[in-house]
């Protein structure tokens, strides 16, 4: 990579200079046709020798910018690892230029929003809380997005479902997504337990309490099945009145 980028750096002063000065068409032309070799072929073999060379550098122009996007997507992931949010979010951003149909780098671009919505701090003093819901805006269209280009994409489902939950509080948008989860990943707990909120949230009691007994049933885990209990008796009595 390190040799990599000075000629990257080369490369993007030249485009630099090219815009700086204006070139007309006609200039760039001439100046492809004299580094290619080709200068206005008219015969059969000519024209064919001259797509074959154009050809070729479309393809190197192509590969390099396929290179460009997952280097994004790895700087971004380690930016990601080490909790540095803004940085990831930035450089997943650029990766989606090179990949806009990528599902996972609309994920992640969701996932960093949400990071960076919870450390979001009114620093001008407007009395608002204008930077924490523009990235939680950020964050539900990049998971939608996500969702667009994969319908049953688990994490983008259940990322914007605890979205809706837990920091929109708009329990039934939550809960179509949430039982697509769970339809595609079973024994997915992560996703019922956020589910079984979201329930007794839109006052679907029951519908909560059968989501809290499908996880004792499939749960492996004691810790997770005594939440669930926990859970359940909780919403039995406050929706039933029972003790």
């Amino acid at each position: 990579m390190r040799k990599t980028f000075p000629f990257a750096a080369v490369a993007g002063l030249a485009l630099l200079s090219l815009v700086s000065c204006g070139p007309n068409t006609n200039q760039i032309r001439r100046m492809q046709a004299l580094e290619e070799g080709v200068s206005s072929p008219t015969t059969i073999e000519e024209l064919e020798a001259a797509i074959k060379k154009y050809q070729a550098r479309i393809e190197d122009i192509l590969n390099a910018d396929i290179r460009v996007g997952v280097w994004y997507k790895i700087l971004a992931t380690r930016y990601l690892d080490n909790k540095m949010y803004a940085k990831a979010l930035e450089n997943f951003r650029m990766a989606t230029e090179y990949f806009p149909d990528n599902q996972n780098l609309y994920y992640y671009v969701g996932l960093c929003a949400g990071f960076l919505s919870k450390s979001a701090l009114d620093y001008d003093l407007t009395g608002t809380d204008r930077e924490r819901l523009r990235y939680l805006d950020l964050s539900e269209s990049a998971y939608l997005r996500a969702i667009e280009i994969e319908p049953r994409f688990v994490r983008a489902l259940y990322g914007v479902g605890v979205l809706y939950v837990f920091e929109r509080d708009e329990p039934a948008k939550a809960i179509p997504l949430l039982e697509t989860a769970i339809d595609v990943e079973k024994r997915n707990t992560d996703a019922m337990f956020v589910l079984a909120r979201a329930y007794y949230a839109a006052g679907r009691a029951e519908d909560a309490v059968d989501m809290y007994d499908r996880i004792i049933k499939v749960t492996g885990s004691e810790d997770r099945k005594k939440e669930a209990e926990t859970n359940k008796a909780f919403v039995l009595g406050q929706s039933y009145g029972q003790p």
